[in-house]
């Protein structure tokens, strides 16, 4: 297996704000907080779940203008689809627990019914991984694409999912808990980060080893009609092979050695950001389609929301800007980008390919 085939340009910022919920052994400055307050992670509030850490769903943007959103509208349910012909093709953003949105989006597309099954035939639904943290119920979320992945597949269409950076950091918070990893920058563990991005107690509960084999065995990148499709807008995929089978080849080869070391660099460098974005963006996104095929990369992880402008830090600050409409596509066209912050000042995406644009 060739690693380390066609590094990438060093393009690579992670957001440090502190209404976005990235790791702080991620940011800027490389520096890893050697330990989590206990404020970090916020009280449980009235209204919600026991064990689910609220998170703040109305993320003030400043609009740019240099970009493009899609607006998308409801549409009626897919063409039916012969039993030998590949249906039509929809992508899902990151889910973080939002099962009611999710359910809902689903619904809207036509993709499942009124009790929650699918009901698409031959359509091809691929989620673009981040199905637990910050939202009260992951474990649901994964509980019904696993299903749907089954309904589909006996309609003779399929659901599928990529890994996200999400799936990493449940896996090595359940595997390694606070055992001590080399962050590269001090000592870091993967229950302390788990927690600071909205790790929920009612997942960890819920979580049983068929949840933990599925999330192990998704694949990292695939390409599809010419859409590459990966969950994390960053070059660091180049680390891990030249081809498509080699990067997911040795994701799964990296889990299945269960080495907290190698699971927490893999998982760092998923959780890079922001890639295609600004100077040069579009180029970092030609390193990948050069590499791995495809015209278009679709992706997840950075909400539109810190893709189309800054985002208010200020304490107090309740400026809201645009709503999340639908995707956000940059970088000279060849970026799609899908996470329409769930968390945040957006929506939940569900959106089909191409794009009538």
């Amino acid at each position: 297996m060739t690693q380390g085939a066609g590094q990438g340009p060093e393009t690579e910022r992670t957001a440090t704000l502190r209404d976005f919920r990235v790791p702080a052994y991620v940011n800027e400055a490389g520096q890893y907080a050697p330990s989590i307050p206990a404020d970090t992670v916020a009280p449980v509030t009235e209204g919600f779940p026991e064990g689910y850490t609220p998170t703040q769903r109305d993320l003030p943007v400043i609009n740019r203008g240099d970009t493009l959103q899609v607006p998308v509208e409801p549409t009626a349910a897919p063409e039916p689809q012969t039993a030998t012909g590949s249906g039509p093709l929809y992508v899902v953003g990151d889910v973080h627990g939002f099962l009611d949105d999710l359910t809902h989006a689903l619904q809207e597309q036509g993709l499942i019914d009124a009790d929650g099954h699918w009901c698409a035939g031959t359509t091809r639904l691929w989620f673009l991984g981040d199905f637990t943290d910050r939202g009260p119920d992951g474990i649901g979320v994964i509980d019904l694409v696993m299903r749907l992945s089954a309904e589909a597949a006996a309609a003779g269409g399929y659901c599928k999912a990529l890994m996200g950076n999400h799936e990493l950091l449940l896996l090595g918070a359940k595997r390694f808990g606070d055992t001590p990893v080399n962050s590269g920058a001090g000592t870091a563990t993967f229950q302390a980060g788990w927690l600071l991005n909205g790790g929920q107690k009612t997942d960890m509960d819920r979580l049983q080893d068929h949840h933990l084999q599925w999330m192990a065995r998704l694949d990292a990148i695939e390409e599809v009609d010419g859409y590459l499709l990966v969950h994390s807008d960053t070059t660091a995929y180049l680390d891990y092979g030249d081809s498509i089978e080699a990067v997911n080849d040795t994701v799964r080869e990296t889990l299945t050695r269960n080495d907290a070391d190698e699971v927490w660099d893999l998982f760092r460098k998923f959780t890079k950001r922001f890639s295609f974005r600004d100077e040069g963006g579009a180029d970092a996104a030609r390193s990948l389609l050069d590499t791995y095929g495809g015209t278009r990369i679709v992706h997840g992880h950075s909400p539109i929301p810190y893709l189309l402008g800054e985002v208010g830090s200020e304490e107090g600050d309740e400026s809201t800007g645009p709503q999340v409409e639908g995707p956000h596509i940059y970088a000279d066209g060849l970026a799609i980008a899908m996470d329409g912050g769930v968390t945040m000042a957006g929506k939940l995406l569900v959106q089909q390919l191409p794009l009538d644009i």
